[in-house]
């Protein structure tokens, strides 16, 4: 008995909706509404990863700042200077985005 042909079918639900069909159709106003949600949520989540990158970058600098000879001395210097500044910097962007996100 041959059946009908199956192929799996790969589960890509990024960006997936499930649609409720007792709804109406969304207005302007609403879709409106609903894309300046998905972009606030979008540029947060943007935010929160330049803030990772900062930090991140922060730790690599210290490691040169700490590297000993290996690194021109300024070189060094300027990791030093960076690996104190990153970090403060992406504290600010963190209570931005924290101060922001109340209004």
């Amino acid at each position: 008995m041959n059946g009908p042909h199956l192929t799996v079918v790969p589960e890509e639900t990024a960006g997936a909706e499930v649609y409720n069909l007792t709804r109406g159709p969304e207005t302007t106003a609403q879709r409106l509404q609903r894309l300046q949600q998905e972009a606030r949520q979008l540029a947060r989540e943007e935010i929160e990863a330049l803030e990772r990158d900062l930090i991140a970058l922060g730790e690599r600098a210290h490691q040169i700042a700490e590297g000993g000879e290996a690194y021109a001395v300024g070189l060094r210097e300027m990791a030093s200077r960076l690996s104190s500044d990153l970090p403060m910097k992406a504290q600010s962007l963190r209570a931005i985005l924290e101060r922001t996100s109340r209004d």
